[in-house]
């Protein structure tokens, strides 16, 4: 397993399979690309399903564990199955979603090899969830969730990215998921780097103040070092609802933590999610191309995303103070 400079493994990859998506979410930053959608036929710059298959049988070779595949939605690609399919056997494979394609393909996937979904629910009010998404498919969103559970993908983790908009959903997405057997609840720091509106931004730290008022337990995630809020039940009992804080905005422990590197939909390998000033080609995606690639972007992994950490006069790691005040 390829480790960079800072100590951290590599054991997971994330690879986007479309920018094409059928909602427009006003958060959106689409992997870090920022909004670059465009029409919702298949276009030629997404890779193929043998260049991801291909990709992946590298990524295998250097022990990576877990493929986790998004968008864009991903469940726009008519071959996902496939794709999911020829993934390496010892790879976990998971998906995140919208969730609108999941009634009718969820047993497919299932059967195919799919071991995990995250479904993205921001409201559980169908106007508020046609706000922040600019879709009215909330209906068939919630049917997702369910076609989900049926086909045996236990736990269902709904993301909720909390910001202006959706803070004040937060109580009763985690009853929700608290009263409901078989979902687990994500909270997601929204990213004002990546979307241009600051003033949307909250203190995360606010929310998981409150968790800690509401939960009877709560455990340390050993991989991320992440907190975990069990309301309504606890961890051994395996009643209630866990909810999760992802918080990676000048999260120093949260970059620490980090053991993926990200391959856009065109191909292109990047070492942190937040950053595009490391996009790496990986040639006409022959497997030398891609080990040299891999290697590269595993090499030059920065201890923490953007900006906020840059080489000083001594090529020494230090704050960008420049950063920190724009």
């Amino acid at each position: 397993m390829l480790e960079d400079d800072f100590g951290r493994e590599v054991s997971g990859v994330r690879i986007s399979l479309t920018d094409r998506c059928n909602f427009d979410c006003v958060y959106c930053h689409n992997e870090g690309l920022g909004d670059t959608r465009g029409p919702m036929d298949p276009q030629d710059g997404e890779m193929t399903a043998d260049e991801v298959v291909r990709f992946l049988e590298v990524a295998r070779e250097f022990d990576v564990e877990k493929v986790k595949f998004t968008g864009g939605e991903p469940m726009l690609r008519e071959d996902l199955e496939e794709i999911i399919r020829r993934t390496p056997d010892e790879m976990e494979v998971s998906m995140t979603t919208n969730g609108t394609f999941l009634p009718g393909r969820a047993p497919d996937l299932v059967d195919a090899g799919l071991e995990r979904v995250n479904v993205s629910q921001d409201a559980l009010d169908p106007k508020a969830f046609a706000e922040v998404t600019k879709s009215g498919a909330y209906d068939r969103v919630m049917e997702g969730v369910e076609a989900a559970l049926d086909a045996g993908l236990d736990p269902v983790k709904l993301n909720m990215v909390v910001f202006e908009k959706t803070a004040g959903y937060v109580p009763e997405m985690v009853e929700h998921v608290a009263e409901n057997d078989g979902l687990q609840l994500q909270l997601i720091e929204y990213m004002p780097e990546l979307t241009g509106k600051p003033e949307w931004a909250i203190d995360i730290e606010r929310v998981h103040g409150w968790l800690e008022e509401q939960a009877e337990e709560v455990e340390i995630r050993r991989m991320h070092g992440r907190r975990r809020y069990w309301v309504g039940g606890s961890a051994e009992s395996g009643e209630g609802g866990m909810v999760e804080i992802v918080d990676p905005v000048e999260n120093e422990s949260f970059c620490a933590n980090c053991h993926r590197v990200r391959v856009t939909h065109e191909g292109y390998l990047k070492g942190c999610l937040n950053r595009n000033d490391d996009l790496r080609p990986m040639g006409e995606m022959t497997k030398p191309e891609i080990r040299e690639t891999f290697r590269e972007t595993v090499a030059n992994r920065v201890p923490y995303y953007g900006e906020y950490m840059v080489r000083g006069d001594d090529d020494e790691w230090e704050i960008n103070d420049e950063y920190i005040e724009a």
